[in-house]
């Protein structure tokens, strides 16, 4: 069943008051679904709806909801449900929601906890935003030395409902340090007396709970890994990061570099939700750092106007416009080459080099088309059309050069390289094809 005729059926059971039938429909569905069926509703038939799930599944609906549904559900029920369904949570799950609420229901909620829920998730609140430890959960399998695979797959069928994953099992030494890791696979197949030990992968990798999300992300990327164990300074194994959580990191990081790359402060909440005025503030400053830049265009005109003329004032719109684009060509490859690890500061010169030989190839076809443009369709005299397509080719060189170098540079001196984009390159590109225009214009 599709999730319209879900709803449909959902929404007809409702007004039927067949609680019953509701209850089965729901029991049916993926917990994904029902938190979407679940955000397009009221509020009264929301906390109904929820109250008619399950206590396995409650949780994790809870979870799939929206920020502003979870807060009007919070608001709706009493503290004993509150206490029930923080328990039920993974902690990363719970510290997300909490990071969201408002404070008076933070306080609420930390109320309604045993004192060591409160304590860990407090820890986990303490730690800093976008860091390892703010997503990570401590709900993992661990064992260790000495403990035997038939001993490990008992206590595993007892307790692997409440860990985050089971896919990779994490040995210990007595003061809690990471020695080694264990696939499910290689345990199940083991011989029950066998040592978890002797079977361990002892070397690993890991993360510090200090370390930026998007490291994480990265060594979950490039090393195809389900979790990352996720160490204290003393190296004590303190939680994991599953790829669940690195898929939201990798959204979410995603969405600021495309909001910089296109001239936008970077917003947290969705399009929709956000008010004009909020909007209007993300995007004024880039706006009115062009705008005022561009005059640097509007006085070099001014002041160089009897250097240019008609035919030279015609093609500055394709100039600018060719240089721009060329610009954020190199730009753009640069910033994912970095986004991915392909490439580092250190590359610099390799890389200019290669963008410096692309450029003269692009720039010579686009010189030749520009001349046959000039001289044959607008008919100009020789002399200009010639001057244009070499300041096309010294500008194509130059924006392409500017692309390329200016993501390394905003790398080197740990700024986001997607600042380094279409918008920026663009206004520092028309100030410099103009500049070459104006140079060649002026030695005749």
């Amino acid at each position: 069943m599709d999730n319209i005729k879900a709803a449909e059926l959902l929404e007809r059971l409702l007004s039927q008051e067949k609680i019953g039938e509701l209850r089965g429909a729901l029991m049916m569905m993926n917990p994904v679904d029902i938190a979407e069926y679940m955000d397009t509703r009221e509020t009264d038939r929301m906390l109904r709806l929820y109250r008619l799930l399950s206590k396995d599944i409650s949780a994790d609906v809870f979870a799939y909801m929206s920020d502003e549904q979870q807060q009007k559900l919070m608001e709706s029920i009493g503290d004993t449900e509150t206490a029930s369904l923080i328990s039920d949570m993974f902690v990363d799950d719970a510290v997300d929601l909490l990071e969201e609420l408002p404070a008076n229901l933070v306080r609420r909620v930390l109320n309604n906890v045993n004192e060591e829920q409160r304590k860990t998730i407090n820890r986990f609140l303490s730690y800093p935003e976008n860091s390892a430890g703010s997503i990570m959960t401590p709900e993992f399998c661990e064992f260790h030395e000495g403990v035997t695979v038939g001993e490990a797959l008992k206590y595993l069928k007892v307790h692997s409902v409440d860990k985050e994953t089971v896919y990779t099992l994490y040995i210990l030494d007595p003061g809690r340090r990471l020695i080694g890791t264990l696939p499910l696979r290689k345990l199940i197949l083991a011989d029950e007396d066998t040592k978890v030990e002797t079977l361990m992968n002892p070397t690993f990798l890991c993360a510090g709970t200090l370390d930026d999300q998007e490291a994480v992300a990265e060594l979950v990327r490039k090393y195809d890994l389900m979790s990352v164990p996720i160490v204290d300074k003393e190296g004590r194994m303190v939680g994991i990061v599953t790829a669940d959580d690195i898929m939201d990191v990798l959204q979410e990081e995603a969405t600021e570099d495309i909001e910089k790359m296109n001239a936008l402060l970077p917003s947290e909440d969705e399009y929709i939700k956000t008010g004009p005025f909020t909007l209007a503030k993300n995007r004024l400053p880039w706006l009115l750092f062009m705008m005022i830049s561009s005059i640097l265009t509007e006085t070099i005109i001014e002041n160089f106007e009897a250097h240019l003329s008609i035919a030279f004032a015609a093609c500055i719109p394709m100039l600018m416009g060719t240089g721009g684009n060329c610009g954020s060509q190199s730009s753009t490859l640069a910033i994912r080459g970095l986004a991915l690890g392909e490439i580092s500061p250190s590359d610099a010169l390799r890389i200019l080099w290669k963008e410096f030989r692309v450029s003269l190839i692009v720039s010579f076809v686009l010189a030749l088309l520009s001349f046959g443009i000039q001289k044959f369709v607008f008919s100009r005299e020789v002399a200009e059309a010639a001057i244009i397509s070499c300041a096309m080719i010294c500008t194509v060189i130059l924006s392409k050069s500017i692309g390329c170098t200016l993501p390394l540079l905003a790398k080197k001196l740990k700024l986001d390289p997607a600042l380094m984009a279409a918008p920026l390159i663009t206004t520092i590109v028309d100030v410099c094809s103009l500049l070459i225009l104006v140079a060649f214009a002026a030695m005749i």
